[in-house]
This record gives C-alpha cells, sequence and structure tokens, in this order.
C-alpha cells in the first residue's frame, strides 16, 4: 500500500512541474535546519506522528535535494548530558565528516535555552549557577560553530520573560541576558583569533508570544533597541535574524521591520516560512499562505543586496509522512522560495514599475510652493500606487508575460 501511494505522490510531484534540479538549487544562500526536518509533528495538543530522523539522513536528504548549507541547535544532534564534555566532540567530527562527505556546509549554530527544565526561569534565572551553566553553554555553542565552519550564531530568547506579574525585575533580567551574549562574543574573539577564522555574527530572533506568558524582546525592534542599550560588550558583533511569521504573529509588515534592521545595518539572517497574522506560531512553507507579500519583502532585499542565509524556519505538516517530508515538503518550499526570488527580479527591472516609481520621485512639479497647488500637481499621480500594486500582482500570476485567463 505505502510503495503504491508513494508512486503517486512522485507522479504528481513530476506532473506539478516547476521544479529546479539541484545544481540550481544549491545557487541559493538557503540553510535547512535539523530541527526543522527532523520534527516529528509534535505540538501542545499533538502527540508525535512521524519517525525519528537522525542528522545522517537529514543530511544526506538535504544533499540530494540541493540544498547546500545544514543548521543546527547543539541538543538537535548531542544530548543535553554530552554538552560540555570530551565525548560531545565525537559527535561533532563525526558531523562535519557527514557534510564533507555530502558536499554541505554548516552556516548556523544556536544553543537550546527554551526546551530543558534548567531553563524554566530562562538563561538569564535568578540563580547564579543556572546563569553560568547558559553562559558555558553558549561559549560551548561557539567552539562547535567554529569547528564545523559555521558563520553564524542565532539566538531565540523565547522563555526571557514570565508568565505571572512580579515574577522577575525586568531590567535586572536584561542585563542577566546581556551577560551570556557577552560571555559568546567573548569566546568567539579567543577562539577566532586561535583558529584563523572571523568571528561568528550573533543573530538576536525575536518572538513576540509563546512560550512565556509575557516576553521581554518580544520584536526586531526591541532587540535592536536592546543591542543599542550600551549592556553588550561587543554591539558591533550583534545583529538580527528577523523570522518572518515571528513579525507577522504581532500583526506588523514583516517587510517593515526587515527595513528597520536594513536602516540600522543589523539585517544578517533570516528565517523564512509562512503564516497567519495574529496567530500562534504554525511555521508554514514559505510562499503558502501570503505569496504577494512574499514577493514584495524579497524585492526588498534583493533592492538592499542582502547576502545573508535564507533559512527553511518551518514544520512540515503533521499530515505529511516521513516520505513526503523530503520527497515534497522541502524540494517545493526550496522551489517556491526560489521562483519568487527570480519573481522579485523581474519586478526590479519591470518598465511599467520603474516608470511609476520614477514619475512619484519626480513629484508633479507644482506652479508654486502654495499648498494646494502642491496638492494638485500629485492629486492623479498618486493614483500610481494602487497601478503598482496591481503590476505585482500580474507578475506573481504570470500576467505580465501575457497569460490571461478567460471565459
Amino acid at each position: 500500500m505505502s510503495e503504491s501511494q508513494r508512486a503517486l505522490i512522485d507522479r504528481l510531484t513530476a506532473a506539478c512541474g516547476g521544479s529546479y534540479p539541484p545544481g540550481v538549487r544549491r545557487r541559493y544562500f538557503i540553510s535547512g535546519p535539523q530541527w526543522a526536518a527532523a520534527y516529528q509533528g509534535q505540538a501542545l495538543f499533538h502527540a508525535p506522528n512521524r519517525e525519528p530522523v537522525s542528522y545522517q539522513e537529514v543530511i544526506r536528504h538535504y544533499a540530494r535535494i540541493g540544498i547546500p548549507c545544514w543548521a543546527t541547535h547543539d541538543t538537535d544532534v548531542i544530548p543535553t548530558d554530552t554538552l560540555l564534555t570530551d565525548a560531545q566532540w565525537a559527535i561533532v567530527d563525526d558531523i562535519k565528516q557527514n557534510l564533507e562527505a555530502h558536499g554541505l556546509r554548516c552556516s548556523m549554530v544556536t544553543t537550546e535555552t527554551f526546551h530543558h527544565a534548567v531553563w524554566a526561569a530562562s538563561a538569564a534565572a535568578e540563580a547564579p549557577e543556572v546563569r553560568d551553566y547558559a553562559n558555558r553553554r553558549l561559549a560551548n555553542t561557539v567552539d562547535i560553530g567554529h569547528k564545523l565552519g559555521a558563520s553564524y550564531a542565532v539566538y531565540w530568547p523565547g522563555s526571557l520573560g514570565y508568565l505571572v506579574q512580579g515574577a522577575i525585575e525586568e531590567t535586572q533580567t536584561l542585563r542577566w541576558y546581556a551577560e551570556g551574549l557577552n560571555a559568546a562574543c567573548d569566546r568567539d574573539i579567543e577562539v577566532a583569533r586561535q583558529l584563523g577564522r572571523p568571528t561568528l555574527r550573533h543573530c538576536l530572533e525575536a518572538k513576540p508570544f509563546e512560550p512565556q506568558a509575557q516576553i521581554l524582546l518580544p520584536t526586531s525592534d526591541a532587540m535592536l533597541a536592546f543591542i543599542a542599550s550600551g549592556l553588550l560588550t561587543h554591539p558591533e558583533m550583534v545583529g538580527l535574524n528577523p523570522e518572518y511569521l515571528h513579525e507577522l504573529m504581532w500583526g506588523t509588515a514583516p517587510r517593515a521591520a526587515l527595513s528597520r534592521a536594513l536602516v540600522a545595518g543589523k539585517l544578517w539572517h533570516f528565517d523564512i516560512n509562512d503564516g497567519y497574522p495574529l496567530k500562534h506560531d504554525v511555521d508554514i512553507a514559505v510562499g503558502l499562505c501570503n505569496p504577494l507579500d512574499w514577493l514584495n519583502v524579497l524585492v526588498l532585499l534583493r533592492s538592499h543586496n542582502y547576502q545573508g542565509p535564507f533559512n527553511l524556519d518551518y514544520k512540515p505538516p503533521r499530515t505529511t509522512s516521513n516520505y513526503g517530508v523530503f520527497a515534497v515538503s522541502f524540494p517545493t518550499a526550496v522551489d517556491r522560495f526560489i521562483t519568487l526570488w527570480e519573481m522579485a527580479g523581474e519586478v526590479q527591472s519591470d518598465p511599467i514599475i520603474a516608470e511609476a516609481t520614477a514619475a512619484l520621485r519626480a513629484g508633479g512639479h507644482p506652479a508654486s510652493t502654495n499648498v494646494n497647488d502642491i496638492v494638485a500637481a500629485n492629486k492623479e499621480l498618486l493614483t500610481l500606487h494602487e497601478l503598482i500594486a496591481h503590476r505585482l500582482f500580474q507578475v506573481l500570476v504570470g500576467q505580465h508575460r501575457g497569460r490571461v485567463y478567460s471565459l
């Protein structure tokens, strides 16, 4: 039964067309996280319904699909009790060998500071022994990152906050959290000097809610303020890893949040996925909910020559089988991203959008500086805003190339 169903999946996937060969997919700075591919379908109200997947399997499948980079939490691949012991290095060496054997590279590492019981009160808890352990774990991830050849380290302080009022003193908690980042950066400088490598780019990831009821750094804007607060010893080493859905969750426009990070020079890494505004963290694959918004986001990033990774931080649906994760979910997610990225290039070179934009920026040439003359000079011109939006839709559905739908 399963073989015939897989044959059906493969036949219909091929019939869809539009897929890119692995060699083309490897041209894009796309990273596949260990946790995304190994996600078993578990959630607050859901039991796991997929079989476990090892890092060896994930790396092998990513290589076959054409995903060029791999990323991981420390505990995705190393048991918590093995971390900070000599035994961890045998696992790290095996990961490195698997990456090299399959032509992948590790782009990013991150420390799990939210799941284990030790983080019940966050990595910046009142207990000094918890904070000391957190600092050692963060520094250890830096060591692992350098060993694997990573260029980025990401930090998601999802447990940094509180459930009940008055439980913490927020300013002190933020100072303690900064100490952990300072420990990571200090260790990074030391190891990079020893190895003759560049330091990592340390990227903060915001999320407005979950798992804590109130989170101290809930948005990318809050992260930017934290970086500039004076609490960090090396703020020049710390930037952002916005996640598309995390910004959407609190109701902002992801493109606007990314714009503010670009202006600050802190957009270094980008987690790509999709979902719905003002909902929980559903982590749907890129382009399945908001393709027009995604097109706009990628126009922005192409316009500003964004060079960082696009990290596939999503969860294959619980309805997708283990086979489907690598036969359908990841290949199609990569292909939708590439398609939208190339569409964004078409938007940049579209003559209609270019002429409309130039006309708007040139202004209406009023007869005088009188306010009424200024309004009159631009009144018709501003209609181009809606026309530009329509043209973006045409690019999305192929009408700009003459594709039409008629009865």
